[in-house]
């Protein structure tokens, strides 16, 4: 074990500013990724159990290509020190792709997956850059409780854009006031960016390139490196394990809570995004208290209830019948889920080396792009398949796709609880220390 030096207060305002890129990239989780898009893009766009299918493959498409570039950008931000102009970037992209599903209608199902895709990059992209600056922003005492806020603060944003969109949408009606709600989300996401860039600053100065070498070359060979010693932190391989596995339950819980809502349920547009304002709401409670546990207690314990909580909460939806206990599942599961994310987040920064941080954020940005391929495909894939099982064996279509539904949300808690299994044997370690073997 080695004791991490503190280091001076971080200003108030700082943090803050850090704290609002969450509030701005929440709009897009929850109007994208949770209550609007997907259910716009299955129902509307696609149709049927062919929409679930074609969901699960744009995000895998999305998350292949961030796992491929993540580790690169990250060796070549710790060593330029350049995360906020590789954070600008990316949520430039996330944002004008954002804006251009406003262009998606019935039938455009290349254009939108591309788009979507696109946006998802960059989305998936920039919260490798957010994520690394959390070391910038917190002290080893405070960065359980910093990233529980930041992550609280965030659930808040994604509350206010779906109330912003929620109204026009329940007044008006129809789809195209649904394509303007993403031009709503990319100027929210957009206004809320800018706080970052004005007012967090990053602590080291940036280093300069050895004779000879190019930004790009020196990069590769500094994770080429890194890849040779990963061996050494025996608790960070441990946890990428255990994390690559409950984070695919995580993701496809996330990735396909609108769509098993619609199917399982009937429920409408309007009702899904009441739905999320709900978990949304739950998940500043559930990432504040979470924090709190893992500065108090450990990251492993946090995670440890969380995970239970989540597998449980998940199982209840083989036993509610209506909307309403949708809507209490729903709540609890976004109060315990947003307890692994931010608790993950935080973990890693024990366990990785100081020099190496954002490096090992690109390494759980590559577990969990990996998750969010290998999560979706096998639940839109095990979905799809069951309910041409029962289709064969007689059962009219919506029947069908809720049985398939329903298998697949028994995929969720497998991954759940095999990933816990796994994060059993990692060590705990103490709020206010790293952990690094070598």
């Amino acid at each position: 074990m080695e004791l991490v030096q503190s280091k001076p207060p971080v200003s108030r305002r700082t943090r803050w500013s850090w704290y609002f890129y969450d509030f701005g990239n929440s709009a897009y989780a929850a109007v994208v990724l949770l209550a609007v898009y997907s259910a716009y893009f299955k129902n509307s766009v696609v149709g049927g159990a062919e929409g679930t299918r074609l969901w699960g493959i744009s995000i895998g498409i999305a998350a292949v290509v961030v796992a491929l570039i993540s580790p690169v950008l990250g060796s070549i931000a710790d060593f330029s020190k350049a995360k906020k102009k590789f954070l600008f970037v990316f949520t430039a992209i996330a944002i004008v792709f954002t804006a251009l599903l406003f262009f998606v209608q019935k039938g455009d199902i290349l254009m939108g997956m591309v788009f979507f895709i696109l946006a998802e990059i960059g989305y998936r992209g920039a919260q490798v850059f957010y994520d690394a600056l959390l070391v910038d922003v917190s002290t080893p005492e405070t960065i359980g409780s910093v990233s529980g806020k930041g992550w609280a603060i965030g659930s808040a944003g994604g509350v206010l854009a779906l109330l912003i969109v929620l109204i026009p949408i329940q007044l008006i009606g129809g789809t195209e006031i649904v394509r303007v709600s993403f031009l709503i989300t990319a100027v929210f996401y957009a206004i809320s960016s800018i706080p970052t860039y004005l007012w967090v600053k990053q602590v080291s100065e940036p280093e300069k390139l050895p004779s000879g070498e190019t930004t790009i070359g020196h990069a590769f060979k500094n994770l080429a490196s890194t890849f040779r010693d990963i061996r050494q932190y025996k608790e960070f391989i441990k946890f990428m394990i255990a994390f690559l596995i409950f984070n695919d339950g995580v993701m496809m819980t996330l990735d396909y809570a609108a769509i098993i809502g619609s199917t399982l349920f009937g429920i409408t547009q309007m009702q899904l995004i009441i739905f999320v304002i709900i978990v949304q709401i739950t998940s500043v409670a559930g990432a504040y208290l979470f924090g709190i546990i893992s500065d108090k207690i450990s990251c492993k314990d946090s995670l440890i209830i969380s995970l239970i909580a989540m597998s449980v909460t998940v199982a209840m939806l083989y036993f509610i019948k209506t909307t309403f206990l949708f809507y209490v599942v729903g709540a609890a599961a976004g109060f315990f889920l947003s307890g692994v994310q931010a608790v993950s987040r935080t973990f890693v920064s024990q366990l990785a080396p100081a020099s190496k941080t954002t490096e090992f954020y690109g390494f759980l940005t590559v577990a969990g792009r990996t998750s969010t391929f290998i999560g979706p495909l096998v639940f839109g894939t095990i979905s799809f398949r069951m309910h041409n099982f029962y289709v064969n064996r007689g059962f009219d279509s919506l029947m069908a796709e809720q049985q398939g539904m329903l298998w697949a949300v028994g995929s969720i808690i497998l991954f759940l609880l095999v990933g816990l299994v796994v994060l059993l044997w990692v060590k705990r370690i103490r709020p206010n220390q790293r952990a690094v073997e070598i």
